[in-house]
């Protein structure tokens, strides 16, 4: 192991001649005088003017091994965009330790998702210029970085390891004792602990008293206990804007039911031929997707929203939709854009890659900026009913639940049919009833019946 020093003036030439009077070249690279513990080596020089011991040993085998520059750099928080201002510090990495380049030395966790930032350089941890959970803003100073020239050396000189004394050898085992001879009859016997059990013992069991656990052990049965979290600074965000929802909009549920066995059956159908064309699977995602924008085309207003500021209604030309994807850090809805120009097959390209994203935890701030309608399907974890909460600053949002077979009265008659639940929440300030039960009742024909799609009826 070693050490590096301060500046020591003067030094380092004495260092030199010392080395070259001793047949040793000075070590390529090292601008600063390299201090080696003295109990490791005993090859050392006392040199003049100076009780410090230097090993010749190390500093030769330190030159052939990894070379280190003496520069250190700075990096920064990266910039964020335009909608985020600052976020909270995780540290992976702490001083001292090695990376690589492109390595991830911390997480940023912002309002909306987290940042990794990597090493720039190959190095050694300076120093962290913030603490674990501390606020930084765009562009300030995270850590320094000492570079480390040849990549990222993982070995580090091996300090010969001194000998270790043998280990005693162990005392023979003591002979058996002598087999006992019939009708011997033993003068002591051995205490035995007693057994409580409510077969051997004589007291009930309601007036045995429990034994008390040590203190510190958390693991004993019927032990109460709590713990605190702190809140992670993406849940808090979700808190605050579903708060802000409650109270900003005036929010109202319509419910209706939609019967999955025709999208059941052209899935079946075509799911094969789907798959070997476009190499993904056909979902019931995708349906829902197509058929809200095919919605907010006949009821724009569910596509609008209010701008408190100026009391104005704005209206969009265009249908960016938000699909909630739950991650371990919180939920999160990246945007799928322009979902009016889009096909069956577009938009399944587009929910993959966001998935895919969201669980590598690579979606970006863009990814998730914007929307105009939000998607959120609890069916996936077996939900049968609820009533979602509006994303703001949208108007609405639709709620998928669990796909279940429940009887149904068809033309007279009682059948049994793969059914599934459908709420719309909105804000009755802007949206009115009756848009908003047409708008649920456009969806229901077009997942019932893609063709209404092809027809615009």
């Amino acid at each position: 192991m070693f050490t590096r020093s301060r500046w020591l003036p003067r030094s380092f030439s004495r260092l030199a001649a010392a080395l070259q009077g001793n047949g040793s070249q000075q070590p390529r690279g090292v601008s600063g005088l390299l201090v080696c513990h003295r109990s490791i080596y005993d090859k050392s020089r006392q040199l003049p003017e100076n009780g410090s011991k230097f090993s010749i040993f190390h500093i030769r085998h330190f030159r052939t091994s990894t070379v280190f520059n003496d520069e250190v750099m700075t990096v920064n928080t990266p910039a964020f965009a335009e909608s985020v201002t600052e976020g909270d510090v995780r540290w992976e990495k702490a001083v001292g330790d090695e990376v690589s380049e492109d390595e991830v030395v911390c997480e940023i966790e912002t309002d909306k998702t987290s940042v990794q930032v990597p090493a720039p350089h190959s190095g050694i941890i300076e120093e962290l210029l913030v603490p674990d959970g501390g606020k930084v803003e765009g562009g300030t100073p995270l850590f320094k970085l000492r570079k480390m020239e040849g990549g990222a050396a993982k070995t580090k000189p091996a300090a010969p390891s001194a000998a270790k004394p043998e280990a005693p050898t162990p005392p023979p085992p003591p002979p058996p004792p002598p087999a006992a001879t019939a009708g011997a009859i033993p003068t002591t016997m051995p205490p035995v602990p007693p057994v409580h059990t409510q077969a051997m013992d004589s007291k009930p069991v309601s007036a045995v008293k429990p034994t008390a656990a040590p203190v510190g052990h958390l693991a004993t049965a019927g032990v109460r206990s709590e713990h605190r979290v702190k809140m992670n600074r993406m849940r808090q965000r979700i808190a605050q804007r579903l708060k802000e929802a409650q109270n900003t909009c005036a929010m109202l549920t319509t419910f209706n039911e939609i019967d999955m066995s025709n999208i059941q059956e052209m899935r079946t159908l075509h799911k094969e031929t789907f798959l070997k064309k476009h190499n993904l699977k056909l979902g019931f995602m995708s349906a829902f997707v197509k058929a809200s924008s095919f919605a907010l085309q006949n009821q724009p207003v569910v596509n609008a929203v209010i701008d408190d500021t100026t009391k104005e209604i704005i209206y969009r030309d265009y249908i960016d939709i938000s699909v909630a994807v739950a991650t371990p850090k919180g939920l999160v809805v990246p945007v799928i854009r322009n979902v009016e120009t889009m096909n069956y097959a577009d938009i399944e390209k587009a929910i993959n890659e966001l998935g895919d994203k969201a669980r590598k935890n690579e979606l970006a701030i863009e990814d998730m900026d914007g929307g105009t309608f939000t998607i959120s399907n609890g069916g996936v974890f077996g939900s049968m009913f609820g009533t979602p909460i509006i994303n703001p600053p949208q108007s609405a949002i639709l709620g998928m639940h669990g796909i279940f077979e429940r009887p149904v009265a068809i033309k007279g008659q009682v059948v049994i049919r793969p059914m599934m639940y459908v709420a719309l929440t909105y804000d009755h300030r802007l949206i009115d009833g009756r848009e908003a039960v047409l708008f649920l009742r456009k969806i229901k024909a077009a997942v019932e019946d893609p063709r209404v799609l092809l027809l615009d009826i």
